[in-house]
């Protein structure tokens, strides 16, 4: 039988949208196969409260290639950003607050308040975190090396990388610290503040089953200062409308270039013939021909569940069995009749203090704690909690009068040395809101409605093994020519025909839509 199409793509998240709009651009005719009834991945709007827009899971915007946004022509499609000004809100018990992101100015003036000494070197050590981005940057839209069996175009790439490195002289060394080395000795060495190095010490941890002392959590925090909003580098933004503006868009552009999108088809099987692709089976027992077919979903989902085991070779399939699926993160979507009003920042009008992300932590060792409960299977008794409102910023999100609230917690372990977390997640949310609570007196009977989603929530929902918000975790042996196995990181597999394009190949998680750019150049070249 004939195939109809030149390639399938299994989901429909954010990353597998881009490959197929590029692929259509490109003319190939294109089917994307969605198991939910909603497009997006973890990137989309739903109406989980009555005239509520909720982002389910992802919440922010920053990382999203600009080259993608001019490509696809995503303005013209729906897709808008909103600025957050100030980029952050930390509240502390004795009265305090930090507000970051401003400008350069102000920022000296809020940390001034805690430390003269660290209002005078942050602007030094975000120029040092720049100097990093600037050589790691151009790897995001590239793909790795081969490093089983170089060639001499995998050689030349690793070449330039070692050469922007060199640039750097003496910083070298801080720079690889940054790539593979733990966030709190540098935050320690650059400040003396706990609430400036709490602020910052947060966003190393974000979806990580680590504490600020792990290796590999300075990668995470230096994400932060990677992304760009409307050309402005490091300005996180909400999606207008929700995340979801950014993943229809995205579908919109897909299908106007002549991709086909179906939503509530579960793929069951990827079939093969003679180490080949040939097609994919639906739940429904429907068989659809292509000679490609595209992965959005991780590894476990492509390898240990859609396909037959046989087919793939024996020493790529235990490999993929090694990869890190750990995850400790929790989400919370507040349905809310009032803004909180915090006791360090009074005010129950949209202020300054809940445009941006709030964070809810003392010190840097108040998180090492919560990852000391997390690491023996236990949800932190203290929990980690990041809040945003998008209502604040973006009216469309909520009814008038009305706010939305989106919780990102951590530490949640998705294996549990007792009970189960269907058993345990509302118990563990009201200690998030007692959390809340102690910033915001009077938060909790605002409440309206509330949505927990724990990792075995995430996984179940969104298909994310282990409840893994980036497709497998980011620890250095799982970045860049490593990811997701050594000698498959080019986006191709050991099976003809067989492609990854989703966050489980580099660069890894974020909305940030370069493993679908990546994936579908390299099967153009191809």
């Amino acid at each position: 039988m004939r195939a109809k199409y030149d390639a399938i793509i299994v989901g429909a998240g954010h990353n597998a949208l881009v490959t197929a709009a590029y692929l259509a651009r490109a003319k190939w005719k294109v089917l994307v196969l969605e198991r939910r009834y909603i497009v997006g991945g973890a990137c989309v709007t739903e109406e989980t409260f009555p005239g509520f827009k909720v982002s389910t899971a992802a919440y922010v915007n920053s990382l999203f290639r600009p080259e993608i946004i001019r490509d696809l022509r995503l303005r013209d499609h729906g897709f808008e950003v909103l600025e957050r000004n100030p980029a952050s809100f930390s509240p502390f018990m004795d009265g305090r607050y930090l507000l970051l992101g401003v400008d350069g100015p102000s920022d000296k003036r809020e940390i001034a308040k805690f430390s003269r000494k660290d209002a005078e070197r942050y602007a030094d050590y975000n120029a040092m975190l720049e100097r990093v981005a600037r050589v790691v940057e151009p790897t995001l839209m590239q793909k790795p090396a081969n490093v089983l069996h170089p060639r001499l175009p995998d050689i030349l790439s690793m070449a330039s990388l070692g050469g922007r490195l060199q640039k750097l002289g003496l910083g070298m060394g801080e720079a690889i610290e940054v790539l593979t080395g733990p966030a709190r000795p540098i935050l320690d060495r650059w400040f003396e503040s706990q609430e400036l190095k709490a602020t910052l010490g947060t966003d190393a941890i974000i979806g990580a089953f680590a504490a600020p002392s792990t290796p590999g959590t300075a990668y995470v925090l230096f994400h932060h200062v990677m992304g760009e909003t409307n050309g402005k580098r490091g300005v996180w933004s909400y999606v207008r409308g929700g995340m979801g503006g950014l993943t229809q868009a995205l579908a919109k552009a897909a299908t106007d270039l002549g991709a086909e999108i179906r939503t509530e088809a579960e793929v069951s099987k990827i079939l093969t013939k003679r180490g080949k692709v040939t097609g994919v089976a639906l739940a429904n027992g429907d068989e659809i021909r292509a000679p490609k077919v595209v992965s959005g979903v991780d590894c476990n989902v492509t390898f240990v569940r859609l396909m037959d085991p046989k087919v793939v070779p024996v020493d790529f399939l235990n490999a993929v069995k090694r990869i890190d699926y750990s995850s400790a993160s929790l989400k919370i979507n507040v349905a809310l009749a009032a803004l909180p009003n915090f006791s360090a920042c009074p005010g129950s009008e949209a202020g300054p203090q809940h445009r941006g992300t709030v964070h809810l932590c003392p010190d840097l060792d108040f998180i090492e704690r919560g990852f000391d409960d997390a690491k023996y299977g236990r949800p932190s008794k203290d929990p980690i909690v990041e809040c945003t409102i998008p209502s604040a910023v973006d009216s469309t999100v909520a009814p008038p009068g009305k706010h939305l609230m989106s919780m990102f917690v951590q530490y949640a372990p998705y294996h549990l040395n007792s009970g189960s977390w269907r058993d345990v997640k509302e118990a563990f949310a009201d200690r998030c809101f007692e959390i809340v609570e102690q910033y915001a007196p009077g938060f909790t009977s605002s409440v309206i409605d509330r949505q927990i989603l724990s990792p075995l929530d995430l996984e179940e929902t969104f298909n994310l093994t282990g409840g893994n918000i980036f497709q497998g975790s980011m620890p250095v042996h799982q970045l860049f020519m490593m990811r997701p196995v050594p000698g498959f990181a080019g986006y191709r597999t050991p099976i003809k025909g067989l492609f990854m394009c989703g966050a489980a190949t580099h660069p890894g998680g974020g909305v940030m839509g370069a493993s679908g750019w990546n994936a579908a150049h390299t099967m153009l070249q191809d």
